[in-house]
């Protein structure tokens, strides 16, 4: 027991939470529990995890914003090479924090991990040469049950790290790229996305 170390509700979001995995190193390498229930359950997090993803992606690679609309999924996210951004937007129509975005950098050597409740939006930009990211979900994923935002939305206001380009009005990576000059990419799907007023009508 007490091999993870819980922050809660990070960023003044409820539901937020920083993991970081206790690790044993010596001359041979390391060992750490990535995941323990009876030690979640104790920091107060019960829920039940029913499939595991595996993204590898260069840099430059922008993933997101994702959701699922009528089957919301909670994620404990890492990464296990590399370096990435990760994104939250807080899209829970009742919460005080809705719109609100938070981010972290999860990489390989700080082995920090993310569980994002049911009810966010969901990306991250990969800022190392590689990057291989993991994830547990809540929730399975269900074909055609997909939304997203616009990842350069105003409205949301999300700071990436190393990123340099202006705002043309949609989400297109034209014109964006890190510091380094490397060129920002995004799937065809996610450039498409709108912003969060034009998702969302009820606010």
């Amino acid at each position: 027991m007490g091999q993870i170390k819980v922050k809660k509700n990070v960023g003044g979001i409820e539901g937020l939470c920083i993991i970081e995995p206790t690790l044993h190193g010596d001359s041979r390498g390391y060992f750490m529990e990535t995941y323990n229930k009876n030690d979640m359950a104790e920091a107060g997090l019960t829920m039940e995890f029913v499939q595991d993803n595996q993204s590898a992606s260069t840099k430059g690679v922008l993933r997101g914003l994702h959701f699922q609309k009528q089957h919301p999924q909670g994620k404990l996210v890492r990464v296990i090479n590399g370096t990435v951004f990760d994104v939250v937007v807080d899209l829970r129509s009742h919460s005080g924090t809705y719109g609100k975005w938070f981010g972290e950098i999860l990489s390989a050597e700080n082995n920090k991990q993310f569980y994002i409740p049911e009810g966010f939006a969901h990306g991250f930009l990969v800022l190392s040469d590689t990057a291989e990211f993991c994830y547990k979900c809540t929730d399975f994923y269900h074909p055609g049950d997909e939304g997203g935002l616009a990842w350069n939305d105003p409205e949301i206001g999300i700071e990436w790290p190393e990123l340099v380009g202006e705002y043309s009005g949609c989400a297109t990576a034209k014109g964006y790229h890190l510091k380094d000059g490397t060129s920002l990419t995004l799937s065809e799907k996610d450039q498409k996305w709108l912003g969060i007023a034009e998702t969302f009508k009820f606010k």
